[in-house]
């Protein structure tokens, strides 16, 4: 009898323990994941080792992007930086979240800057229990007099500007500023600093950064952030936008010795002797260098997250805010209708959850970005309403669903004569890019087949191309999807 009961007793025992550790592990797997940004400046997407395109090298990313969902057609829907960070925050297109142009004390006057009232994924996952960190670059905040005294300040135009704790959108840990280009020597304002406080750092940019998101990640004493909370965080790194010869030797010596010949073989870099063809030749080397350092401290960083065993429950998005033409297509930089311009690096990574694939037909858009990522993290219904982007999350996971048909591209609205009807305005696809572009007062249409004409040599529009009939109805219609007050007026 006695043996009965036993029996009875371990049985209920090995029950409830059995529930405990069900519970326990379905705790575990329906535990918030954290979301990691890295998010570089001025990377084309032809630049990448594993894309067999240019001969840059970026062994970190060409092995993670093995195991990794790769979006091969992300585009920077406007190319500039303060737009394109607009977007990532808000999943608006410029006209409505207000920054239609670089932010600067010339478009201030006109009041672009990202607004406090802007609910950015940031604000959403601060209000659900996230704790936010955001390191390096910001470039949102408007400068007002007197500005710091920093030396992208003292000329012309001021760009630099301290962001105050009631515009930092969710982001309880902040070690940042506006924008500044010494990448030798960056600046940054501390969590705690005032606008007086910015502190210099004789280190490159990307390594001072890349050491900040480690000690993130590791958060000793619980110092940095909440230590029982899920987390985000966004590292911004300058390069490789210019000045670009503030790169570390040890860098550039990687292509110091590469023949001339073998990194300007593309067609559409300006022939030597004309100005943006000789830049092209001066820069290239030193761009690819930056590049190469940058792999090297996401490299750093991913292996951070990795050995705080905080990989498995991270959702990873490395990307950039535009392109860089670098002077191809006489172009000195971004804010122009090229791939070089448009097409950004997008490498996602969840393990167990996303499909590691190449993609090549996806349509990315910046301001998709927000919506998938709030639905991928279990906050679908907390995604506000008057969002622009859509969620693509089930396509992210495993690559069935609905894609985007087109994506809407724009730019060019100078800074010191901020006017919306100036530019360009177009529609991308697969294999066609249709865009009306407007240059000292005269307005023209351009179409690139994209599959026959990579390089975007020849321009091929005709009115009467069933592409160009099939096209010209949609740009209008984004038009007045976005509220944008540009003409087409030939």
């Amino acid at each position: 009898m006695k043996q009965i009961k036993y029996s009875k007793f371990f049985l209920l025992v090995a029950i409830i323990f059995g529930l405990t550790a069900f519970a326990q592990n379905k705790s575990k797997s329906k535990k918030a994941p954290n979301l990691l940004i890295i998010l570089a400046d001025q990377w084309r997407g032809q630049a990448l080792g594993f894309e067999g395109k240019e001969p840059v090298m970026t062994p970190f990313l060409d092995n993670y992007a093995k195991e990794s969902l790769v979006l091969g057609q992300m585009v920077s829907n406007y190319p500039v930086c303060s737009p394109a960070r607009a977007m990532l925050m808000t999943g608006q297109y410029p006209i409505k979240n207000h920054v239609y142009s670089n932010v600067n004390s010339s478009s201030a006057p006109f009041g672009i800057e990202l607004e406090k009232d802007a609910v950015c994924w940031s604000d959403v996952l601060k209000s659900n229990g996230y704790s936010n960190g955001y390191i390096g670059k910001w470039h949102l905040d408007s400068p007002y007099k007197p500005y710091i005294p920093t030396s992208n300040n003292v000329g012309a135009v001021a760009w630099n500007e301290w962001t105050s704790p009631d515009k930092r959108h969710g982001f309880d840990y902040w070690y940042a500023y506006g924008t500044y280009d010494e990448h030798d020597k960056p600046m940054y304002w501390d969590t705690n600093d005032k606008r007086d406080d910015f502190k210099y750092v004789n280190q490159w940019g990307p390594i001072h950064e890349a050491d900040k998101a480690l000690a993130f990640f590791k958060n000793e004493n619980g110092s940095i952030r909440k230590t029982d909370a899920p987390f985000s965080l966004v590292v911004s790194m300058n390069p490789p936008h210019s000045e670009y010869q503030t790169v570390p030797k040890n860098y550039y010596d990687l292509y110091k010795d590469v023949p001339l010949e073998d990194l300007v073989k593309d067609p559409n870099i300006p022939a030597a002797g004309t100005e943006l063809g000789d830049q092209y030749r001066k820069d290239v080397r030193y761009y690819y260098a930056n590049i190469t350092g940058v792999d090297e401290q996401i490299g750093r960083i991913l292996q951070g997250l990795k050995d705080q065993k905080l990989d498995e429950n991270t959702i990873v998005v490395i990307m950039a805010d535009h392109g860089n033409c670098l002077g191809k297509h006489s172009e000195i930089s971004k804010n122009n209708i090229f791939e070089e311009s448009l097409r950004i690096p997008f490498i996602v990574n969840w393990k167990g959850h996303i499909q590691p694939r190449k993609d090549n037909v996806f349509l990315g858009s910046l301001p998709d970005i927000y919506p998938t990522l709030l639905e991928l993290m279990g906050l679908k219904d907390k995604t506000p309403k008057d969002l622009d982007g859509k969620s693509y999350a089930k396509y992210y996971l495993n690559g069935k669903g609905e894609k985007p048909k087109e994506q809407y591209i724009l730019g060019a609205i100078v800074s010191n004569n901020v006017n919306i009807n100036t530019g360009f305005r177009g529609i991308r696809t697969n294999d066609y890019k249709l865009a009306f572009v407007k240059k000292k007062g005269k307005g023209e249409y351009v179409l690139y087949d994209l599959k026959a004409d990579p390089f975007e040599l020849n321009n091929i529009y005709k009115s009467d191309l069933p592409i160009v009939k099939k096209l010209q109805p949609v740009l209008v219609q984004w038009l007045e999807k976005t509220k944008d007050g540009f003409v087409i007026d030939k």
